[in-house]
């Protein structure tokens, strides 16, 4: 009797260590997600909001702190955008986070007109903050290594969605796009570039012009056509949005003449030639617009008074008075002022 209460005892022992040592192997190595949750650890978050933001997912909080304790989480933590998905082990987890095992987020670059709108665009899409950013899209160093100045660095920055890991430094997130700037100028657009004279930071300054004037694509080359033929001809671009530009009103609505006369090297009713740098992102259409720009006589074109985006062209200053009065009076009819 005595030995075959020993082999029970024995029996159950086994038994209770298989049941704890399966419960422990589900803990740290089984499922240790509840659900699928992205994690942003910023650079100045701290340990306790690392857990904060975990707590609500673990299915094995215990397990997790025992083998983030076991690893030194708290003290080796890399910061980043991750996500937790049902399936991954306890385990998997903590290293996970210990050698920062980010999942990129996707950046997504338009509809800007300065820098400053560019870093605070990237600042809410990143962790770098504004500041930092700013600091990077001025640096001459950053811009010398992308193949440019400091002044047309912004025109490197295509408009697109790219991926980043969110921890990405403002500094290699410029070389990342002085890449993709090079990547963009293929043999081909080289060759159109040949073809309209410019060079690749004068085409983005152009683009960025056409881009303004109009989001009509199949109407582009024609409007880049414009503005060549009047490089070419040495007469002042006047192009109204470079007025807004040079005056930092966006939101105007009626240049008036008053407006015309701003004091600014962006200003090209009184500057001939194209303003120093881009007045804003162009779109991939607008830059290739500018590359295949249409072949006509047009010096002059305005918006035509059906309010329909497009434009009425002219070649001589009685047609263009013309076109022009007629945008106007619809103005006035609209009480735009």
């Amino acid at each position: 009797m005595k030995r075959r209460n020993i082999i029970w005892i024995l029996c159950a022992l086994v038994v209770v260590l298989a049941i704890v040592g399966l419960l422990l192997w589900r803990a740290f190595y089984g499922n240790g997600v509840q659900s699928e949750r992205e994690i942003f650890i910023g650079s100045r978050t701290d340990y306790a909001g690392v857990l904060d933001s975990l707590r609500p997912t673990l299915r094995h909080p215990r397990a997790f702190r025992r083998y983030a304790a076991h690893l030194d989480l708290e003290r080796t933590y890399k910061p980043g955008h991750y996500v937790v998905r049902p399936g991954m082990s306890t385990v998997g987890l903590v290293r996970m986070f210990k050698l920062g095992m980010q999942t990129p987020v996707r950046v997504s670059i338009n509809n800007v007109r300065t820098r400053a709108q560019l870093a605070a665009k990237l600042a809410r899409q990143l962790d770098a903050d504004s500041v930092q950013l700013m600091e990077a899209l001025t640096d001459p160093a950053l811009a010398r290594e992308a193949g440019t100045d400091s002044l047309h660095l912004f025109s490197i920055f295509l408009p697109d969605t790219y991926e980043f890991y969110w921890t990405v430094t403002p500094a290699d997130l410029v070389r990342r796009m002085g890449r993709e700037w090079e990547r963009f100028w293929t043999p081909e657009r080289e060759r159109l570039r040949d073809r309209t004279g410019l060079s690749r930071a004068e085409v983005m300054t152009l683009a960025s012009i056409v881009y303004e004037e109009t989001r009509k694509a199949d109407e582009m080359p024609r409007i880049a056509g414009v503005y060549m033929n009047r490089l070419r001809r040495g007469i002042p671009l006047q192009a109204d949005p470079t007025v807004k530009y040079a005056m930092q009103d966006f939101g105007l609505r009626r240049i008036l003449y008053k407006h015309l006369r701003v004091d600014s090297p962006y200003n090209t009713y009184i500057n001939k030639g194209l303003p120093p740098s881009a007045i804003a992102m162009p779109s991939l259409q607008a830059i290739d617009a500018v590359l295949r720009f249409e072949v006509h006589d047009y010096i002059f074109f305005c918006a035509r008074p059906a309010f329909d985006g497009y434009h009425n062209f002219a070649r001589t200053l009685a047609e263009h008075n013309a076109n022009a009065r007629a945008y106007a009076r619809e103005l006035n009819r609209r009480n735009i002022r």
